[in-house]
C-alpha cells in the first residue's frame, strides 16, 4: 500500500474549487469545458508529462464531476507510460492501431491489439500501458472514467494512483481475457430484470461493425447493445436507428458521453421550462447531455446513425450506484420518457424542415390527432 511518508493530499482551496479541479490544473495540459465537440478527431492536444505523450482533458459540462473525459495520443512508433489507477476507465480508439499491456504480475503479462474503433477497460488499478502500431502516424484515444468520484472521494493522489493492492476479482491474468468474445446476457440477472440487450466482454474490436439487437422502448425502430467491460460499475452502449428517424426524448443520470460513430444529425437538449437548444453532429462529434436534462436524437442523414455511450454507474451487474431514472418509462406514468404524441409540435416541424434541406422525406409515423 501507499506508504504514508509519501503520500500527497489533493484539499479545497480558498477559491472553492474540488480536489478533482486541483489535480486536472496539475495536469499541465488543455481543459476544454463545454456541453458539446464538433470533432474529437481534431482536439488540439498538447504534451502530458504523466502520460508520456499528447493530452488535453474534455470537462464536459454534463458530467457533473460524476465522471470525466480526456483524449490521449501516441506518438508513432511510441508507448506511453505504464499506468494504474483506483478508477474505472473506459477507451475507445479514435485512431491509429496498436497494442496494450495489462498485467498485475510483471511474470503474467497480457497484450492485446486494437484499431481504430475498438473499446475496451483496463481492470480497476492493473497496470497497464498503450504501444502505437504504426511508426508513421499517431494513435488517438477517448478515455471516460471515475477520476471525478474518486479523487473527490478520497482526496490523496498517492493512494489513487500509487496503490498496489490487485483487484484479483477483476483481472486474474486467465488466458483470453482480452479475446473479444462474450456472453450475451438474458433479460434477468441475480432477480433484476432489464432488457435483454446486454453483451459482457472485456475487449470490442469494432463498435462500428458490431452488430446490434432490437430495441423499440425508445422508438422508430432502434436498435441497441449494452456492453458490461472489465467487470465494471460503469456502463456503456451502442445504439443505431435509422434514416428519416429520431429517438424518444428522455432523461437520466449525469455523464453520458455520447460519441457519434456513423451518419449525420442533431441533438436537442432542454432543462424543464427553458428553451431548446440544438447540436448539429456527424461522425467524431461527442455531445454530454447534463443531469435531468431532456434529450433527443435526430437522424437527418442518408444512411443509419450511430452513437456509442459511455457513462458512470449504469452497469447491470454491480447495481446500487447513482440516482435511478427510469428513462425508458413515459413520463405520464411517473418515467422519463416523453412519447411521440407527446412531444411539443415544434420538435417535429423542426426535423421535417432538416429533412426537407436534405431533400429527404421522413419515415416517422404521423403525430396523434390530439397533437395536431
Amino acid at each position: 500500500m501507499a506508504k504514508a511518508a509519501e503520500q500527497k493530499t489533493a484539499t479545497v482551496d480558498e477559491g472553492g474549487k474540488t480536489s478533482y479541479e486541483k489535480w486536472v490544473e496539475g495536469e499541465g495540459i488543455p481543459v476544454i469545458k463545454t456541453f458539446f465537440v464538433d470533432d474529437i478527431r481534431a482536439v488540439k492536444l498538447e504534451p502530458w508529462g504523466r502520460k508520456g505523450g499528447m493530452g488535453a482533458f474534455l470537462q464536459m459540462e454534463g458530467a457533473g464531476q460524476v465522471n470525466n473525459c480526456y483524449i490521449a495520443e501516441i506518438p508513432p512508433g511510441k508507448s506511453l507510460k505504464p499506468q494504474r489507477h483506483l478508477f474505472e476507465e473506459t477507451i475507445y480508439v479514435v485512431s491509429g492501431q496498436g497494442a496494450t499491456t495489462v498485467w498485475n504480475d510483471e511474470n503474467r503479462k497480457q497484450t492485446f491489439e486494437w484499431q481504430a474503433g475498438s473499446l475496451f477497460s483496463p481492470p480497476l488499478n492493473a497496470w497497464h500501458q498503450h504501444f502505437n502500431g504504426s511508426g508513421s502516424q499517431p494513435a488517438r484515444y477517448l478515455a471516460v472514467t471515475t477520476a471525478p468520484t474518486m479523487i473527490n472521494l478520497l482526496h490523496n493522489l498517492d493512494f489513487i494512483f500509487n496503490n498496489d493492492f490487485a483487484f484479483q476479482d477483476r483481472f486474474d491474468a486467465r488466458e483470453g481475457y482480452f479475446n473479444g468474445k462474450g456472453v450475451h446476457f438474458p433479460g434477468e440477472y441475480e432477480g433484476f430484470r432489464f432488457n435483454g440487450n446486454v453483451w459482457e466482454t472485456n475487449f470490442v474490436p469494432d463498435t462500428r461493425g458490431f452488430k446490434l439487437m432490437e430495441y423499440n422502448v425508445r422508438g422508430a425502430g432502434g436498435r441497441n447493445i449494452k456492453f458490461e467491460l472489465s467487470d465494471n460499475t460503469t456502463a456503456c452502449h451502442i445504439s443505431e436507428f435509422p434514416v428519416g428517424t429520431y429517438k424518444k426524448a428522455h432523461r437520466h443520470g449525469p455523464g453520458a458521453h455520447v460519441i457519434i460513430l456513423g451518419g449525420t444529425g442533431y441533438s436537442l437538449i432542454w432543462p424543464d421550462g427553458e428553451p431548446i437548444k440544438r447540436y448539429d453532429w456527424r461522425e467524431g462529434s461527442m455531445v454530454v447531455p447534463p443531469e435531468n436534462w431532456w434529450h433527443q436524437h435526430f437522424n437527418t442523414g442518408k444512411e443509419p446513425a450511430r452513437y456509442l455511450a459511455l457513462r458512470a454507474f449504469g452497469s447491470k451487474k454491480h447495481r446500487g450506484a447513482g440516482k435511478g431514472y427510469k428513462s425508458s418509462v413515459d413520463r405520464k406514468k411517473g418515467g422519463n420518457q416523453i412519447e411521440y404524441e407527446d412531444e411539443d409540435l415544434i420538435v417535429r416541424r423542426m426535423f421535417e424542415e432538416a429533412l426537407a434541406r436534405e431533400g429527404m422525406e421522413s419515415r416517422m409515423q404521423p403525430h396523434y390527432e390530439k397533437n395536431k
